[in-house]
């Protein structure tokens, strides 16, 4: 039977601090990233879930850590893919409450038209 929608993927691994699969996972996935992109830290957020795993938000570190891959994806410049980065940040919620953030799918809609 076809499942072209698995809710198991929104699933949290259940997995603790002290797992050893979750801590083999997180240096095999800081491995790959790194070799990615070796002039920049891997932010945490990418290799790290949440319960969900169906945020809709990444660190803007996170964001700028993909931009040469982003931007050869999408055939436009680095620079132009920063930039719409830095128009898709957000602060904390007023200037306290959470965390900074970019909002991937508004983000995502922007390279659309930028593509364009």
């Amino acid at each position: 039977m076809s499942a072209p929608y698995n809710a198991a993927n929104s699933g949290g691994s259940n997995l603790g601090p002290t797992s050893k699969a979750l801590n083999d996972r997180i240096k095999d996935d800081v491995e790959k990233l790194k070799a990615e992109n070796p002039s920049m830290p891997v932010p945490v957020d990418l290799v790290t879930t949440s319960a969900s795993g169906l945020d809709p938000n990444i660190s803007p570190e996170a964001a700028l850590f993909q931009v040469p891959r982003v931007a050869k994806a999408r055939g436009l410049p680095e620079e132009r893919v920063r930039q719409l980065v830095a128009e898709h940040a957000q602060g904390r919620l007023a200037g306290l409450l959470g965390e900074p953030r970019v909002n991937v799918l508004a983000l995502n809609l922007a390279l659309d038209a930028a593509s364009k």
